[in-house]
């Protein structure tokens, strides 16, 4: 195919590839952005690769040139993650197939985004047994961060729900790894934040989907009341999904919890909870309309440009025993105006025993809350860095109250933070730095490694 176009910066004999490189001003401007509208960093080049061997050419290559290289997936990241200054942006949605659904798997491409998966599953009456509440997110990506929804509360993380991953590592090497093949590669990699290696394929297990399902909305009059039925509802059988969220309210603030629940069965909603009663709603869909409910948020943010606006979004893994207390004292401190129109507080509980991802670090208790702070505010850069310094406020708190980071988060991490967030796991960290990626070139925009 001879060699692909160069452009100034770039150092010559970059390799013959089935897929583009490309350093045109539009594509350098998309991959210098991210949802998170905070951090622009721009690259030298993207390239979007036809297959896995191309990444594993253009790590090799970049290994050689000592470039910085960043995996990009479908550029949801709220803080510069998934950026580089001066290097490589591999724009891995260039690889999205769905290979093989199997009655028990899936095989798919890294690119792939999870509404595609389930489009491709659905019609088989299957699905993964974790799904994010976007569709629109990459499954690489998810995994390489963790991976959270409504069905974690039963399945644990979508880095946990995996069978077999097809990674590059930062020396270039192809692998496939598994429980039983490469463990060590394995387990750095899920939740392993795009550090050790770039994901091109997964083999992902399957369980049955319902057709149907009825999905309840109950509302209550204070957090700890909400929350107290969160613990009733995680120990219930019969539960298909459970979340729940504070949303500004004309009031101040009002607390629902979403039950869903598959169809056959039952349906109704639980016994022994102390939500308000006269305000419960019930609804019927199919099961794919309960994902769905973001990408219609999506299309009416895009319509009047505020998909476009900054997202300073902050999440975390607070312990059963603070939450209540961490949950008062924000919406004690926090301006409902801050969120936005579409804006809310996360909060659902699930167990973390279920987490079967070394490098995913929560709290050390029974029972876990995740607790999300997802802002739409209005379109201002200098609000918007007084939101991001507001998020590390909120950060520290949640370390004094034994949280953990969700690391997909607008906050600023120095190495000793990464150092604190990992815990007794750094080291481990550091050695699988060193074994997979010794020049220190993958994902710098997490900030987590110098180069060397």
């Amino acid at each position: 195919m001879g060699e692909k176009p160069r452009h100034a910066g770039m150092p010559a004999g970059f390799p013959a590839v089935a897929g583009s490189l490309d350093a045109a001003p539009e594509a350098l401007a998309t991959a210098a952005e991210d949802f998170g509208h905070l951090i622009s960093r721009r690259p030298l080049a993207v390239l979007r690769p036809g297959s896995a061997h191309d990444v594993a050419a253009a790590v090799r290559w970049a290994a050689r040139h000592r470039m910085p290289l960043a995996a990009r997936g479908q550029g949801h990241s709220v803080y510069g993650r998934a950026q580089v200054e001066g290097g490589l942006v591999v724009d891995m949605s260039s690889l999205g197939a769905v290979r093989a659904v199997e009655p028990d798997r899936v095989v798919v491409d890294a690119g792939a985004t999870w509404q595609s998966v389930l489009d491709a599953t659905l019609p088989h009456r299957l699905t993964p047994p974790v799904l994010t509440d976007y569709l629109g997110l990459s499954v690489g990506g998810t995994i390489s961060a963790g991976g959270i929804g409504g069905m974690t509360f039963r399945r644990g993380f979508q880095s946990c729900n995996v069978i077999e991953l097809e990674v590059v590592t930062g020396s270039g090497d192809l692998v496939t790894c598994s429980t039983m093949r490469h463990p060590e590669l394995f387990d750095a990699v899920r939740a392993g934040l795009g550090q050790f290696g770039i994901i091109t394929r997964a083999v992902l297990p399957l369980v049955p989907a319902p057709e149907q399902i009825r999905l309840h909305t109950l509302t209550y009059r204070d957090a700890p009341t909400m929350t107290a039925d969160q613990r009733r509802l995680l120990t219930m059988d019969g539960i298909d999904y459970l979340e729940g969220a504070i949303r500004p309210h004309s009031s101040g603030w009002q607390h629902v919890i979403e039950v869903a629940v598959g169809l056959p069965g039952d349906g109704g909603v639980p016994a022994g909870l102390s939500d308000d009663r006269a305000q419960a709603e019930s609804a019927d869909m199919p099961y794919l309309d309960l994902f769905r409910r973001l990408s219609q948020l999506e299309n009416q943010l895009r319509s009047t440009g505020a998909w476009r606006h900054p997202h300073p979004w902050l999440n975390s893994f607070l312990p059963d025993s603070t939450t209540d207390a961490v949950i008062v004292e924000l919406l004690r401190t926090l301006d409902p105006l801050e969120l936005g129109e579409y804006g809310r507080i996360l909060v659902y509980p699930f167990l973390p025993a279920h987490a079967r991802t070394p490098l995913l670090r929560l709290p050390e208790e029974d029972v876990a809350f995740l607790v999300n702070l997802v802002r739409f505010p209005k379109n201002n850069p200098s609000l918007a860095n007084d939101l991001v310094e507001a998020n590390r406020v909120v950060y520290d708190r949640v370390r004094a109250a034994g949280g953990r980071s969700y690391p997909v988060s607008a906050v600023a991490l120095t190495q000793a933070d990464w150092k604190d967030h990992f815990g007794p796991a750094w080291p481990a960290v550091l050695d699988a730095k060193d074994r997979f990626d010794p020049r220190h070139l993958l994902s710098p925009g997490q900030e987590m490694f110098p180069p060397r």
